[in-house]
């Protein structure tokens, strides 16, 4: 090796090193930045003449990010931070509703919130992306591989319109010492709450008279103005492995004025009732219970209860949101119903490692980084998504200060080769005075 050499080569010492320096100090300035992840620089032989297999050997910086080594999970107070706990990134767009394929970007940064239109956006400015469901809950067909059925994230201006009661259910227990007697006790009370198709909420009441008969009671429903519509013996298994549950319905009368209705099926124990609350009568199906059924009213010892189920609301606007380990965010109503508004995929691709860094923690896709796939979040290898958290950079402060005293060293000792070379340059040129 000549000394021409040997100051070449400390030269690509000194670039090699300033390189790994600029990626130390960028994950120190980073180590408290959501999501980052650290870059590195290999140190890789190479010759001083540049790439034809000739020349002294020399050192250049290959720099490269630790994509794969997650951060820790720090916890927050916002219902829309997110952070992923394992394999995987958001999808985000640059845009809202971004319809250019190439301006989709992943990340591990989650700190998203709600801009003027509602767009859950993150810090870098980039728009989380997802699948919609529809108005009856269902997510119908998307392609998971490409970005084309994603919309971004919004939770701003939701709200329900109300829905008529089509069907309810009654549970509870009769209580079964109240029939039998020679002279039976008043009847127990109670109503459910339906609404109409204009969000209205109304009542219907159900009257259970107990019989003189044991383990028998006459239910009558009567209407949302209080009139009867109808009544059914209901007979109570008394022994057996059947024992509390419904033996039989008879004696199904109505009473009701058309167009209200009445009706009602021994077989299935449902009552169909018709209401007179509007220029098209409402349908309503109530459920007491199939005979030799456990699922519906019951008759035991004991105390009376009865609850009820029902479908229909009334109108609703968004009060929060949630979001569960699976990715789905519900949108909560002031009106009490819970619905699921989009699912959060979790992006996979063959090789993170492969992904090209953008601005703003975020990654695109490249030929190197393999095939995309946008899952369910802990489902298979995906991680599962955790609310009121973020992820913390995966940098080491006690790493990269140790890399920085070896980098450094390293800068100074390659200098101190070039000064070395100097003084021996400039020995040579005095040698011919």
């Amino acid at each position: 090796m000549s000394i021409s050499s040997a100051l070449q080569t400390g030269v690509s010492g000194l670039q090699a090193n300033s390189t790994a320096v600029g990626g130390i100090s960028e994950n120190i300035a980073n180590a408290n930045t959501v999501g980052y992840r650290r870059g590195f620089a290999h140190m890789v032989t190479t010759t001083a003449s540049g790439g034809n297999g000739s020349g002294v050997l020399a050192v250049k910086a290959e720099e490269q990010l630790d994509i794969e080594s997650s951060g820790g999970l720090i916890s927050t107070t916002s219902e829309t931070d997110m952070a992923i706990s394992g394999n995987g990134f958001f999808v985000v767009s640059v845009n809202p509703d971004e319809t250019t394929q190439t301006n989709y970007h992943l990340t591990r940064a989650g700190a998203f919130v709600a801009d003027e239109d509602g767009n859950l956006q993150n810090a870098a400015g980039f728009y989380l992306a997802g699948f919609p469901y529809d108005a009856d809950g269902e997510l119908g067909e998307i392609d998971r591989s490409s970005f084309s059925s994603m919309e971004t994230v919004n939770v701003g201006n939701i709200s329900l319109s109300a829905e008529a009661t089509t069907e309810t259910s009654v549970v509870g227990n009769l209580p079964s010492e109240e029939t039998g007697m020679a002279t039976p006790g008043s009847p127990f009370v109670t109503s459910s709450e339906i609404f109409t198709g204009l969000g209205e909420t109304q009542r219907i009441s159900f009257s259970w008279q107990p019989s003189s008969t044991s383990d028998q009671w006459t239910l009558t429903i009567a209407d949302q103005n209080g009139a009867d519509m109808g009544s059914v013996d209901v007979t109570f298994n008394d022994s057996g492995s059947l024992a509390g549950s419904p033996a039989s319905y008879a004696n199904a009368s109505s009473v009701a004025t058309a167009p209200a209705a009445f009706a009602f099926d021994t077989a299935t124990g449902e009552a169909t009732i018709t209401l007179d609350n509007g220029t098209t009568p409402q349908a309503i199906v109530i459920g007491l219970g199939e005979p030799g059924s456990f699922e519906g009213i019951t008759q035991f010892a004991g105390d009376f209860s009865q609850s009820f189920e029902r479908d229909g609301s009334s109108v609703g606007e968004l009060i929060r949101t949630e979001i569960d380990e699976e990715g789905t965010l519900y949108g909560v109503f002031d009106n009490g119903i819970s619905r699921p508004l989009y699912q959060i995929p979790v992006a996979t691709v063959d090789n993170p490692s492969g992904l090209s860094e953008e601005k703003g923690n975020a990654y695109s896709l490249t030929q190197q980084s393999g095939a995309f796939f946008a899952l369910e979040a802990n489902s298979g290898s995906t991680g599962g998504i955790n609310a009121y958290a973020l992820e913390g950079s995966n940098v080491d402060i006690a790493e990269e200060m140790t890399d920085l005293i070896t980098v450094q060293r390293a800068f100074s000792t390659n200098a101190t080769v070039i000064t070395t070379v100097d003084e021996m340059m400039e020995e040579t040129t005095r040698l011919k005075r």
